[in-house]
């Protein structure tokens, strides 16, 4: 419909046709293979833009299988290049879809939003690029031994002492010596990174001065954000070196990657990029669909959509040795055409199949902006999900709220959501994340405070299950202090001593808060930066964090590959090798889980029953995980034979870094008090 809006000489002639597959600009010793999607397209032209703007224009020559295509001699690493569409709107110089790397990630809204505007110097480009250094593999950690750690790359490391100040903010910050010995320190296995793939800001916040910094607003699905690289255009090796440094200290990289939408805007601002003024259709939901809430539903049932997901994933999987994949709004993705969810959905399913990403860890967001989208629950046996579920439950019983008949499932791996087809690391336990308060603000804040957002507090949910208890934000009452600090410990012991895959939000094992802001996507500064000066209060939950996730990892019981409960262990007397427990120290019945006043419980589980991820046995001893949410203290029995005879404290809620005061063995079958909020871990040699 704009065929001819861009006044220019004819295109040249490409000498070789080339070959549709890969997509993307593929150099060789000779020159470079162009190919590039568009169904809408009635001829491509490829753009080579030099170091002073001037653009030289060849035409493809051929399209096979809806590719356009052409080989170029002489061109090499390190060329500028973009695509005009005839049959669109050839105004716009458009980023290739399959660019390994972008010159830049700003452009000019006014531009790129009108149509017939010429956006050649006012748009990013992509570059031509040579394979990227190859990292070392992974340490290939089991599902049972993981724990992932949620970051930023800037966020982590933009305010790190230790870390130069050049380096800081960047892949290598991150790959810094400082910043890796405070992961194994913490004893993780996993950092889960918020998105890496090249961002651009949004033309809505583009429009009122502010910023995407997350990075949930995709550019290019094979570029990393060159906005991390210490040095310009070193953002690909940088990458890499950043990958192969946490590699070769035992720590797995999960990107978090977003296939839902992209930065081109939704039907109030749109902008012409790259896939829109490629193929809309094929690249979005049209007919005003939008289940992603940001105007630009991504197509995810098209040949196109499907390839491009799939390439992408695989180039990081195999070219950069990543370990695995977050998908945000990963719902989308099992909707095309945003009809009802269908975990058997071409994407799904394409992913599921590769023969690389199905060896690859693929973790689920499994919700989008819709009701109809909410589908824990419901995704494939190769997936785990993010368990919101998980974290609600774990927030309200500390907070008083709820009960605890929900309890007891979230406790032991949620066996109500995953336990016919998958395994308990199949639910990824969370307390915090990115998006919501930080563990800190769920005891200091009972509402948000997103004012500094530009969004009149608008943004944001609402249903933040949190409590400030006693005044609302920072406070110098010791009590309030105290108290705050005594239920973080209850909340994150809950989260790291159950069965499942827990994830850690950074800096909450460092007291870190956000100020009351639960939804700091545009905000890049100290809100979102971790905070590593040392206070004692940080000191301690720093400490605390160490001594509980060390507890874990040195107990297979704790973090079993199988769901326990209806299994018996071994052994003439059969005991269950799970057992849950009231006040009294006797059996829990139906009356107690659902008794809404009750709030303590306590969790036996049986050493001997565990193995750990080799399939070898775990240490005798059986655990007793005692919570109680009560705000007064009360009396607990602690389960006689043949569940056990004494019991040694090993964790303690009631201690600023959760060492007992006292290890002396308690003795079971005699009432002892347990002081209000607390959660213990006790051990128990088998009686038997």
């Amino acid at each position: 419909m704009f065929s001819d809006v861009v006044p220019s000489p004819p295109a040249a002639p490409i000498p070789g046709a080339g070959r549709p597959f890969p997509l993307g600009a593929t150099p060789t010793a000779g020159g470079t293979h162009f190919s590039v999607v568009s169904d809408r397209a009635t001829a491509v032209d490829l753009c080579l833009v030099d170091p002073d703007g001037t653009e030289r224009r060849v035409r493809l020559p051929q399209r096979t299988y809806g590719a356009w295509h052409g080989f170029v001699p002489g061109v090499a690493p390190g060329q500028r290049y973009g695509y005009r569409v005839h049959g669109v709107d050839p105004s716009k110089l458009l980023l290739d879809p399959y660019a390994r790397q972008v010159d830049r990630t700003a452009y000019d809204l006014d531009v790129v939003r009108t149509q017939g505007a010429d956006s050649a110097g006012h748009a990013p480009l992509g570059v031509v690029t040579p394979p990227p250094p190859r990292p070392r593999p992974g340490p290939g950690v089991s599902w049972e031994d993981t724990v992932f750690y949620e970051a930023h790359v800037k966020g982590l490391t933009q305010l790190h002492p230790e870390v130069p100040p050049e380096l800081r903010g960047t892949y290598a910050g991150v790959a810094h010596p400082a910043v890796i010995a405070h992961l194994q320190a913490l004893q993780v296995t996993a950092v889960e990174l918020l998105p890496v793939h090249a961002t651009a800001t949004e033309p809505g916040l583009l429009a009122t001065g502010r910023a995407n910094y997350w990075g949930y607003s995709t550019l290019s699905y094979f570029a990393v954000h060159p906005g991390y690289a210490a040095e310009p255009g070193a953002e690909l090796a940088e990458f890499a070196a950043m990958v192969d440094a946490l590699h070769a200290a035992g720590i797995e990289v999960v990107l978090d990657v977003v296939y839902n939408h992209t930065t081109e805007g939704g039907v109030d601002i749109p902008i012409w990029l790259s896939q829109r003024g490629l193929d809309r259709d094929a690249y979005y939901l049209t007919d005003g669909h939008d289940i992603t809430g940001t105007g630009n539903t991504v197509q995810c049932g098209s040949l196109a959509t499907v390839r491009m997901v799939c390439d992408s994933l695989r180039y990081f999987a195999e070219e950069l040795q990543v370990d695995g994949f977050r998908f945000d709004l990963a719902s989308v993705l099992g909707r095309p055409s945003g009809g009802p969810f269908d975990p058997n959905a071409p994407l799904l399913a394409a992913i599921a199949a590769d023969p690389v990403l199905s060896t690859r860890k693929l973790i689920a967001e499994p919700w989008d902006a819709t009701g109809e989208g909410y589908a824990v629950g419901r995704f494939g046996p190769s997936w785990a999900e993010w368990n919101d579920r998980f974290r609600d439950t774990v927030r309200d019983f500390w907070r008083g709220v709820g009960g605890i008949q929900d309890l007891g499932y979230r406790l032991s791996g949620s066996s109500d959501l995953y336990g016919q087809l998958r395994r308990p690391w199949a639910s990824v336990n969370f307390v915090t994340a990115h998006d919501g308060f930080t563990l800190r603000d769920a005891v200091s804040y009972s509402h948000k405070h997103n004012l500094a957002n530009g969004e009149d507090g608008r943004d944001g949910t609402d249903n933040n299950r949190s409590a400030n208890y006693g005044t609302e934000g920072e406070t110098t009452d010791p009590a309030i202090r105290a108290m705050r600090t005594r239920q973080a410990r209850n909340i994150a012991a809950t989260l790291l001593l159950s069965t499942g895959t827990p994830l850690i939000t950074q800096g909450d094992e460092m007291w870190r808060t956000q100020r009351g802001n639960n939804n700091a996507y545009c905000q890049d500064n100290d809100i979102s930066w971790v905070d590593w000066t040392e206070s004692e209060d940080s000191r301690d939950m720093l400490a605390f964090f160490r001594r509980t996730l060390g507890i874990r990892r040195a107990t297979p019981a704790l973090h079993q590959g199988e769901f326990f409960e209806g299994r018996a262990a071994s052994g003439a007397d059969s005991t269950p090798d799970l057992m849950w427990f009231n006040t009294d120290g006797l059996p829990m019945s139906i009356s107690d889980w659902f008794d809404s006043y009750r709030s303590t419980v306590q969790m036996w589980i049986d050493g001997d029953a565990a193995t750990g991820a080799d399939g070898t046995p775990g240490p005798a001893s059986s655990w007793l995980l005692v919570l109680h949410a009560g705000w007064d203290s009360t009396d607990i029995t602690l389960p006689g034979p043949p569940y056990g005879s004494t019991y040694v404290p090993v964790l303690d809620t009631d201690t600023p870094t959760g060492e007992p005061a006292d290890v002396t063995p308690l003795p079971s079958g005699t009432p002892m008090t347990i002081r209000g909020r607390t959660c213990w871990l006790l051990r128990t040699e088998p009686t038997r």
